[in-house]
């Protein structure tokens, strides 16, 4: 049987910094590599004022410098900023305000092939931007 996106979001292993042996996503050999958690993504999320968004790349240069690392995996934070978006998407379906959720539309660009893949689809996240501008 398939995680759904809430066992996804807790169930992932603990955060921790790898020493590359070959060098990868512009990090030389010898690199350390912070590997974060969805939850601790999560909690990056909300940290984001209202009306403010945030580029992924700033995001995971954040999380490596507050962890002593070169940088940040580029791969699985992609992959939990997902989870943490479709866990968001369910609460809102669920009945859950806007404001309970994690922000997930304020680091995730509308442009990006990651909205493309989310349930609700860039024009969600645009439409989102918009409402915290206004």
């Amino acid at each position: 049987m398939a995680k759904t996106w809430r066992q996804k979001l807790a169930g992932a292993g603990p955060a921790h910094v790898e020493v590359l042996d070959k060098a990868c996503w512009g990090l030389p050999i010898g690199a350390r590599l912070f590997i974060a958690t969805p939850v601790m993504i999560q909690e990056r999320l909300e940290a984001i004022p209202f009306g403010q968004t945030q580029a992924v790349e700033a995001l995971r240069a954040e999380l490596a410098t507050t962890h002593g690392a070169d940088g940040t995996c580029p791969l699985t934070t992609g992959i939990f900023l997902r989870i943490v978006a479709e866990v968001a998407l369910e609460e809102l379906a669920e009945g859950a305000d806007i404001a309970e959720v994690a922000p997930f539309w304020r680091v995730i660009d509308p442009k990006s092939p990651l909205a493309k893949k989310l349930s609700c689809g860039p024009d969600w996240i645009r439409a989102q931007r918009a409402a915290e501008q206004s």
